[in-house]
């Protein structure tokens, strides 16, 4: 009983509201996803493209740097053939990324 009040004493405090202020006002961070994955493994090849995609629709400046067999995906045939498990394909990514002009570097 003792420990509930005191609990709650605390989350009254005017200290933990502040806390809950300053994280809300974050600044946006900048990102570059780097990949080296190339169509051999079409899950982690889309994982750039799809967590990026994520973090500029949470407000973050992201970047998608390729290399490697990463590049290959740029095609557009490469691209229309990825399918990677639990995710939608890489094309419908694609689009979105291009859609809300996040700069891809190979």
């Amino acid at each position: 009983m003792a420990r509930r009040t005191f609990l709650a004493q605390l989350a009254s405090l005017p200290f933990l509201s502040f806390s809950m202020k300053a994280q809300e006002s974050k600044k946006p961070l900048k990102v570059m996803m780097k990949s080296a994955w190339g169509p051999d493994d079409p899950t982690r090849a889309a994982f750039p493209f799809a967590h990026g995609l994520a973090l500029a629709e949470a407000g973050h400046q992201v970047q998608i740097f390729l290399l490697a067999e990463a590049t290959s995906l740029m095609r557009k045939s490469m691209a229309t053939a990825i399918l990677p498990v639990g995710w939608p394909p890489l094309s419908e990514t694609l689009e979105k990324v291009v859609a809300k002009h996040i700069p891809i570097f190979s």
